[in-house]
């Protein structure tokens, strides 16, 4: 009997182990490897909101459609250990000047808040908690032979024709494999320093979880809030199915850490936040805050994911840029990238779009250099 293939994978988020979960159901052996720990960042702070048609016209709405559905695939199967629920989802407005906090239209919104419209429902939109999605298929994956270890991948290791064969550690040790996919969010980036890839950029967000309890009923929100001073932020409010609600809408440019652990908020951000929160809700405003977050998500020079191979590179492979929609397009990105990488091909959906050769390599001389 051969050997199953061994595939090192490195990145601990959604989209990293969702691709070690699926390698694993084919009898691959996926090695995901992390330096910070699995759902350490944005895979474990984002909101975690899924939308079934909401990315129709662009070439990300085959790869939405498909992950929607395996979602719910995957919660029905493994248990639903991550609280997938179903939601309606609303949009609308409110000003941070008006007067008017007391109970509105719906009890646990505030009476200047003005609800345009229904942007979902439960057929359609649907949450899990992000951090217990990705360690639980993690936990999946390693019950059918997958494995995680803990270090910084500094380095590509290539056999004589060049093809990746293991990555380099930075602590000195060697991993070897059949395949090495980059799936390190906005971090990827520093894979360029040795594989011929473009840019990733992070893009900083900061949210906060509340403790809600049965406050707060199955509705999603999406606002447009326009502060005392005029500007206008875009809140998201999503209650989860463990009694929390999560709530984001302050973002920056900061520079990315090297360090995954080192990623702290921008000053008075989450200050912003908590005034916010108490102008739009009063259940908001007298909940306990459970957490203060900040994360960065990966994006593209032109929004769109990188997945596929690494051109050039025989074994090489990328998984990232998937911005805001890394959590719900990871099971389908995991699946596609098991298939390209055991058969040849992904068959569920056409990786085309999502090449990596699409946009400008960096330059690998100046990265180590700089």
């Amino acid at each position: 009997m051969s050997r199953a293939k061994r595939i090192i994978i490195c990145g601990g988020g959604a989209i990293g182990v969702a691709i070690a979960y699926f390698l694993s159901r084919r009898g691959a052996a996926p090695i995901v490897i992390e330096r910070h720990k699995v759902a350490g960042s944005a895979s474990g702070k984002s909101g975690g909101f899924l939308a079934f048609d909401w990315c129709r016209g662009s070439p990300l709405d085959r790869l939405a459609r498909r992950s929607f559905a395996l979602h719910a695939e995957l919660a029905d199967t493994l248990g639903n250990p991550w609280g997938y629920r179903r939601l309606e989802t609303y949009g609308g407005y409110a000003v941070e000047n008006d007067a008017a906090r007391g109970p509105g239209e719906r009890p646990w919104l505030s009476e200047g808040v003005t609800i345009t419209g229904r942007l979902g429902s439960p057929q359609t939109t649907a949450l899990v908690e992000p951090r217990a999605f990705t360690t639980g298929l993690m936990a999946a994956a390693e019950k059918h032979g997958g494995a995680q270890r803990h270090g910084a991948v500094i380095d590509l290791v290539r056999d004589k024709s060049g093809a990746a064969r293991g990555v380099a550690l930075e602590d000195g040790e060697t991993v070897e494999g059949d395949a090495v996919v980059i799936a390190m969010g906005p971090w990827s980036i520093l894979a360029a320093r040795w594989l011929p890839l473009p840019a990733v950029y992070g893009y900083k967000g900061h949210s906060l979880i509340f403790q809600t309890g049965e406050a707060i009923p199955a509705e999603a929100l999406f606002l447009e809030y326009q502060e005392s001073s005029g500007e206008v932020l875009t809140p998201e409010l999503f209650p989860r199915a463990d009694g929390t609600t999560w709530v984001c809408a302050v973002s920056s440019t900061e520079p990315l850490p090297i360090d995954p652990a080192r990623v702290t908020p921008d000053e008075g951000a989450h200050a912003r936040l908590e005034a916010m929160c108490r102008t739009i809700s009063p259940a908001l405003a007298t909940a306990p805050i459970a957490a203060r977050q900040a994360c960065f998500r990966p994006v593209t020079e032109d929004g769109l994911p990188l997945i596929g191979p690494v051109p050039g590179v025989n074994g090489a492979y990328i998984a990232t840029g998937h911005s805001v929609w890394g959590m719900l397009n990871a099971p389908a990105t995991g699946e596609a990238m098991a298939e390209l990488i055991l058969d040849g091909t992904a068959r569920h959906v056409d990786l085309a779009p999502f090449a990596a050769g699409r946009l400008r390599a960096l330059d690998p001389v100046r990265l180590r250099t700089a």
